[in-house]
């Protein structure tokens, strides 16, 4: 049995995809772009900014899941510019603890948008 999720504290998806969808005791999280959900637009500022706000709606689908960020299993961060990775990381680092979750992380040739980041993830419930 799988639950599509749908919250408003995260952006509607940007095409025929659910922003995650709930199934076998975990939450599939779809790729967060740095979009901001109140207004639908992109994240201007520094790569800090766009991976906080990507991380912000992660953390949004997964609690809207019935999960959370301390319990995700697997992450992937897909950065349009690999220079971008130090950056990014310090942001990472203030949304997960020990023990980290197993984690991706690469450069794209190019994202949906434009984009300068996305991060998916998936989720214990």
């Amino acid at each position: 049995m799988t639950k599509p999720i749908q919250t408003p504290n995260a952006p509607a998806a940007v095409g025929p995809y659910s922003q995650g969808i709930v199934s076998g005791g975990f939450v599939f999280a779809s790729g967060c772009l740095p979009i901001d959900p109140a207004t639908g637009t992109m994240v201007e500022g520094s790569i800090a900014d766009k991976a906080t706000r990507a991380l912000e709606n992660l953390k949004a689908v997964a609690e809207a899941g019935g999960s959370s960020l301390d319990k995700a299993v697997k992450v992937t961060v897909f950065l349009a510019d690999i220079a971008d990775f130090a950056e990014a990381n310090k942001v990472y680092a203030e949304y997960f603890k020990e023990p980290f979750p197993a984690r991706s992380a690469f450069q794209v040739g190019a994202l949906p948008l434009g984009a300068a980041i996305e991060i998916e993830a998936i989720f214990a419930v």
